[in-house]
């Protein structure tokens, strides 16, 4: 992998079940949402309202791992949802997932059909290599507010991903910067499943994930990577 990826023994020691998977793709095709990744999205919500059964996202063992995480370090659970609690809402109310772009879409699809985070991050918008840590709390954190960029800072000891330049994304997945956002342009990305626990489903999720890249985007080159901690 040309991108490094690291875990903090500080995070380690907040969620020592804490796992992730990564897929690197290049030569990539994206593009707006289409009739199929949307039928993806809906067919995802699906899968998602049978697993649970008539249970809230939160109820499910692996929501429950990460409400336990992010307690651990200092967030609100149920304020500051992780991406997959937050998406898995959005699936089941009346409106639905929102459609982004293809591999906005595809992602998405996969998170919420195997109710894990799942996230992207355009390969040419990193700077350097990407960890998970603890913040300081004078990292930038760079969102937008009103149509223009607004500086933010995390709160110190909140777990963040980030790179060379700042903040990727706060509180672990709950809300991922513009800066490294997948766009209907990018051609290189790296996705990221995370986990809590040995039974997260992380590998089949992340063999669905290939496998439909490989579908929106003939011709790519995608390599799965073996879970790490």
């Amino acid at each position: 992998m040309t991108l490094t990826l690291t875990v903090s023994d500080e995070v380690r020691t907040v969620a020592p079940g804490f796992t992730h998977v990564t897929i690197e793709a290049y030569d990539l095709v994206g593009g707006p949402s289409t009739d199929d990744t949307s039928a993806l999205l809906d067919d995802a919500a699906r899968r998602l309202a049978a697993r649970l059964d008539g249970r809230a996202p939160h109820e499910d063992p692996h929501m429950a791992a990460w409400r336990a995480a992010y307690t651990a370090f200092g967030a609100k659970p149920s304020r500051t949802r992780n991406s997959a609690e937050a998406l898995a809402k959005r699936a089941l109310a009346d409106g639905g997932l929102p459609r982004i772009n293809t591999l906005v879409d595809v992602y998405n699809a996969i998170s919420v059909a195997h109710l894990i985070p799942v996230g992207g991050e355009d390969l040419d918008r990193i700077k350097g290599d990407m960890r998970l840590v603890r913040a300081a709390g004078d990292e930038d954190f760079v969102t937008m507010a009103g149509g223009e960029p607004v500086v933010e800072h995390p709160e110190p000891g909140e777990v963040v991903w980030r790179d060379e330049e700042g903040v990727t994304c706060r509180r672990w997945n709950w809300r991922q910067g513009p800066r490294t956002r997948l766009t209907e342009e990018t051609t290189n990305a790296i996705f990221l499943l995370e986990g809590m626990g040995p039974d997260a489903g992380l590998v089949a999720a992340g063999a669905e994930l290939a496998e439909l890249l490989e579908k929106v985007s003939p011709g790519a080159r995608i390599t799965v990577h073996e879970p790490a901690g």
